[in-house]
């Protein structure tokens, strides 16, 4: 099923509300997936609704305050698997968001169901060079 939402404009039904987009995001344009989790009828939360537009609102500041958090994840896993001390070519010493950036791709914007959390959520997942298998 297609339909023309105001907010989340032309999205199908396929066990999740989604579409193809295109992004900026740090100064690239990036082709991601906007998946909307919802029931088939199409119905969507008014939290969704802020969610997203809040999102919108606050993208500029909020695709920077997001990299130092991904770069100390990738410090820590980094140092949990011992890559800190020996090397290893999939996992290089990354130390600022420049690099981090030339290692990570933006491939989509979730929005959850409102049902399932109390406040307002949105999810971004990324690519990345250093985890092919998961993401």
């Amino acid at each position: 099923m297609i339909i023309n939402d105001a907010v989340f404009g032309k999205i199908e039904y396929e066990y999740v509300w989604s579409r193809d987009s295109t992004v900026e995001f740090c100064r690239k344009e990036v082709d991601i997936a906007l998946m909307i989790d919802d029931e088939e009828d199409g119905e969507f939360s008014e939290k969704q609704y802020t969610s997203y537009n809040s999102l919108i609102q606050n993208w500029e500041y909020l695709q920077q305050s997001i990299l130092q958090p991904i770069l100390d994840y990738y410090k820590q896993k980094r140092y949990e698997l011992g890559y800190d001390v020996s090397y290893n070519e999939n996992y290089p010493l990354i130390e600022t968001a420049k690099q981090l950036l030339e290692r990570i791709r933006l491939v989509g914007i979730y929005v959850p169901s409102a049902r399932r959390f109390e406040g307002r959520y949105i999810g971004l997942t990324f690519d990345c060079a250093w985890d092919i298998e998961n993401g």
